[in-house]
């Protein structure tokens, strides 16, 4: 009942706003002006008939089954046992290394520190 009411009223302001245009009163600027309006006009009916969207369904959710109950033994006792200590034997090196630096001549770069190791 709405829609046709708003149809009717939307088309007698139609027929009544295009009758004076097409008699030639209405000076061009005046037609233009008229015209965004009677447009306007349409527009603002046609967005206030307008029904707003329903909401979006609702995501679906996966819900995991529980997992199956498991039964376990309980651990059995920790035992400590005392070991012998270990006997450790190190090696004394006779020879004894150095290590040297020395700055070498290089051509065409400059001078240069090496490190060379020495051992007596």
């Amino acid at each position: 009942m709405k829609k046709l009411f708003v149809l009717a009223v939307t088309a007698g302001s139609l027929a009544a706003i295009s009758a004076p245009a097409s008699a030639g009163d209405l000076s061009p600027g005046g037609a233009a002006a008229l015209g965004a309006l009677g447009g306007f006009a349409i527009g603002a009916a046609v967005a206030a008939n307008a029904q707003p969207l329903p909401p979006p369904p609702p995501r679906a959710v996966y819900v995991e089954p529980a997992p199956r109950r498991v039964y376990v033994e309980p651990a059995p006792r920790r035992v400590y046992v005392e070991r012998a200590p270990r006997r450790v034997y190190v090696e004394r090196a006779e020879e004894t290394c150095v290590a040297e630096r020395q700055r070498v001549w290089v051509p065409g770069w400059g001078w240069e520190v090496r490190r060379r190791t020495v051992c007596e």
